[in-house]
C-alpha cells in the first residue's frame, strides 16, 4: 500500500469517530464541523483533481503540435503577386502574423468569444462550472464554457466531441499551452487555425473569401464580421441565405466592442451603417485565371506530388500577367458573342514572350464554368487541326532549301498522286480561283493553297515535319508513320497540333531563328520561404536562321503580299506597326486560327466549338 494511502485511510478513521463521538452543543461547534467537512472535502477535491489531470495527461498530443508544420494551402500567383488560386485539400489557409491582423480583428475575436483572455490561465472557472452542472445536472449536452485557448485545442488537437473526458482532455492541454506559449502567441494561432465557414481556416482564407482582400485591409466592420463566424460559421455566413443571422450576428459583436471599451458608441452606429453596404467578394472569385492555374497545378503536381502542392503551403509566381490576361478574356468573351450567329459556341487565346517563352496570358475557353460546351476544357492544349496556319512551317522548309521569296510557284489546279494511306490529291484555294505563276512571297502572305502543295512535293513531306518538330510542334514528329499518314494534307493542316505548341513554334519566326520552351512558372517557394525552384533563361536552340525567320516574318508582315486573298484593307493589316499574321481555317470549317507576332509578343487565338462541330 502506498504512503498517500495509508496517510489518507488515517484520515478517514479519525473522521468516522470523529463523527460517532462528537455532539454539537453551540453554534460554535456548528462552525467548527462546517470549516472541518470544508477542509476534507476540499482536500478531496484536490486530490481527485490532480488524479483526473495525471488520468488525463496519458497519450495525450504534445502542446507544440498546435503550431502546424503542413496543411497550409498553395498560392499561385501572377508575376506581379497578384493571387490567382488556393491550391488545397480539404481545408484553404494561409498563415499569418499577429501584427498582420488588424486591431480591430483582435479586440473583436477577443470581446466576442473570450473578454478575459489576457487575464485567464487557459480556462474560465465559471464558465467550466456552468458547463458541468448544465451536463450533470439538466443532462444538457456538454457545451459552453470554451476560451480562445480551448477553442484553439479543440481546433488543432483534439476532435470537436461533445463528453465530459474530452473537455477535460481539453482542459489540461490549455493549462499546458499557456505555460508553454504567450497570449500573443495563442491569438495568433488561434486566428490562423479557426473555422470561418467553407474550406476557409484562418483569417487570411476568410478575408479573400468574403471580402476579396487581405486581411491586414480590413475595416471596422469586415472585422466584426469574421469575428463572429467561427461560433457557427455556416449560420452567420454572409453568403449564407438567413442574410439577418449574420447581420444581427455582426452587431452581437460590434455591441461587445463597445460594451468592453475597444470602440466609442458613435464607431458602432456607423459600423451598423456600413454593414448595410459592406461589400462582399462574389463566392468563387478567388479563382482566376482558371485554365492556367490547372495548367500549373498539374505541372506542380508532377514534379512536388499532390500532398505537398495541396498541404505544403508553396509560394509559387507564376509567369501570368492578370492584367493581360482579364483584357484577353474580355476580348475572347466578346468577340464570341459577335460570332454566335454563324455556329461559333468557343474561344480560345494564348499569349508568349517570343524572347523567354513566358506565357503571359492563357484563356482556355470563353467561359470556364459553361457546361453546354465544356467550359473546362483548355482548349490551347487540345489537338485540333489548324488549316494553313501551319504553312509557314513549309516555307521555312523551303528556305532552308534554297528557295527564296521570288522563288516562282504555279497556282494552277494539279491532281497530286496519292500515297500508301491517302488517294489522289486534288487541292483547291480558299476562293475556288487561281492566279498561275506567282511568286513565293505572294503566295505565302495570300495563303493559296495550290502553291504550297506543290512546294510541299517539291521539299518534302518529311522534312518539312523535320523542320516542325524542331521548331515544337510535339505531334509532328518526322517518323515514317506520319510521313505516310499526314501527306501532302499536312501543309494545309492535315495533322493535329496544339495551340501552345504553334505560338511556341512561331515565337522561332519573332526571336530570329531561336527557340524557347513555354514556360509558366518563376518562382517556388516553401512555407518557410526557402526556394525550392526559380527560373533561369536556358540557351536557346537555333532551329531556323536568322534569314530564315526574318523572312517569314517580313512576308506576313507585308500588306501588299496579302492583297491577293484579303485585299488592301483586311483585319490582318495593322497601321503604324509592323506585325506578321497568319491565319488558318480547315476544309470542314470546323476550325479558325490565327497567330501574329512581333519581337516582343506573340498571340495565337483559336474559334470553333468543343464538340467538333462545323461553323457556318
Amino acid at each position: 500500500m502506498a504512503n498517500w494511502q495509508r496517510v489518507w485511510r488515517k484520515r478517514m478513521i479519525k473522521i468516522k469517530e470523529f463523527s460517532r463521538n462528537y455532539k454539537i452543543r453551540t453554534k460554535a461547534d456548528v462552525v467548527r464541523l462546517l470549516a472541518v467537512v470544508s477542509f476534507f472535502g476540499l482536500l478531496t477535491m484536490s486530490l481527485l483533481g490532480v488524479v483526473l489531470f495525471a488520468w488525463y495527461s496519458r497519450d495525450l498530443p504534445r502542446p507544440d503540435k498546435v503550431v502546424r508544420r503542413e496543411g497550409f494551402s498553395t498560392k499561385i500567383l501572377d508575376r506581379n503577386g497578384e493571387l490567382l488560386y488556393d491550391v488545397f485539400a480539404d481545408q484553404r489557409r494561409t498563415p499569418v502574423t499577429l501584427d498582420q491582423v488588424p486591431l480591430t480583428l483582435r479586440q473583436a475575436t477577443i470581446a466576442i468569444e473570450d473578454k478575459n483572455f489576457y487575464s485567464h490561465q487557459g480556462f474560465d472557472p465559471l464558465g467550466w462550472v456552468r458547463a458541468m452542472f448544465n451536463t450533470v445536472f439538466k443532462f444538457r449536452r456538454l457545451a459552453g464554457g470554451s476560451t480562445l485557448t480551448q477553442q484553439l485545442v479543440k481546433n488543432t488537437l483534439l476532435t470537436s466531441q461533445r463528453a465530459v473526458s474530452r473537455k477535460i482532455k481539453e482542459f489540461v492541454l490549455s493549462v499546458q499551452i499557456e505555460k508553454k506559449y504567450t497570449k500573443d502567441e495563442i491569438l495568433q494561432m488561434y486566428l490562423n487555425e479557426s473555422p470561418y465557414g467553407g474550406t476557409a481556416w484562418g483569417v487570411e482564407a476568410a478575408a479573400e473569401t468574403y471580402f476579396g482582400k487581405k486581411v491586414s485591409e480590413l475595416n471596422l466592420v469586415e472585422s466584426a464580421i469574421l469575428a463572429g463566424l467561427p461560433q457557427a460559421p455556416s449560420t452567420y455566413s454572409p453568403f449564407g441565405t438567413n442574410q439577418e443571422a449574420y447581420k444581427d450576428r455582426t452587431k452581437a459583436v460590434l455591441r461587445r466592442m463597445r460594451e468592453d471599451d475597444y470602440i466609442t458608441k458613435d464607431e458602432e452606429k456607423q459600423a451598423v451603417v456600413d454593414l448595410e453596404t459592406v461589400k462582399l467578394a462574389a463566392e468563387g472569385s478567388s479563382f482566376k485565371a482558371p485554365h492556367f492555374v490547372m495548367y500549373v497545378k498539374q505541372r506542380l503536381i508532377d514534379r512536388y506530388g499532390e500532398k505537398l502542392v495541396e498541404q505544403g503551403g508553396l509560394k509559387v509566381t507564376t509567369t501570368l500577367d492578370w492584367k493581360l490576361q482579364e483584357k484577353a478574356q474580355e476580348i475572347v468573351t466578346e468577340e464570341i458573342a459577335k460570332v454566335e450567329n454563324i455556329a461559333i459556341t468557343n474561344g480560345a487565346a494564348l499569349v508568349i514572350d517570343p524572347q523567354t517563352g513566358e506565357i503571359l496570358a492563357m484563356v482556355g475557353s470563353k467561359n470556364y464554368s459553361a457546361e453546354d460546351y465544356d467550359g473546362k476544357v483548355n482548349v490551347t492544349l487540345s489537338l485540333r487541326q489548324p488549316g494553313s496556319a501551319i504553312k509557314p512551317v513549309t516555307y521555312a522548309t523551303a528556305f532552308k532549301e534554297g528557295y527564296t521569296a521570288a522563288t516562282m510557284l504555279a497556282d494552277v489546279l494539279t491532281e497530286f498522286p496519292g500515297g500508301v494511306n491517302f488517294p489522289e490529291y486534288k487541292p483547291k484555294n480558299y476562293d475556288g480561283k487561281v492566279r498561275g505563276p506567282v511568286q513565293l512571297r505572294y503566295a505565302l502572305g495570300s495563303s493559296l493553297n495550290i502553291p504550297a502543295v506543290k512546294l510541299l512535293q517539291l521539299v518534302g513531306v518529311k522534312d518539312m515535319l523535320t523542320t516542325a518538330y524542331q521548331m515544337g510542334f510535339t505531334t509532328l514528329e518526322p517518323t515514317n508513320a506520319n510521313v505516310n499518314r499526314f501527306g501532302l494534307s499536312v501543309t494545309l493542316g492535315g495533322g493535329e497540333i496544339r495551340l501552345i505548341d504553334m505560338v511556341s513554334a512561331y515565337s522561332a519566326f519573332a526571336n530570329s531563328g531561336l527557340k524557347v520552351e513555354p514556360v509558366n512558372i518563376l518562382k517556388v517557394e516553401d512555407a518557410d520561404g526557402k526556394t525550392l525552384e526559380e527560373y533561369k533563361p536556358v540557351t536557346k536552340q537555333r532551329v531556323l536562321s536568322e534569314e530564315e525567320a526574318w523572312l517569314i516574318s517580313n512576308i506576313l508582315a507585308d500588306n501588299k503580299a496579302r492583297l491577293i486573298t484579303f485585299g488592301a484593307n483586311s483585319l490582318l493589316n495593322i497601321t503604324n506597326r509592323s506585325v506578321a499574321v497568319k491565319t488558318g481555317t480547315t476544309d470542314d470549317q470546323r476550325d479558325n486560327w490565327a497567330v501574329g507576332w512581333t519581337p516582343g509578343v506573340i498571340v495565337g487565338v483559336w474559334v470553333g466549338n468543343n464538340d467538333n462541330t462545323p461553323m457556318k
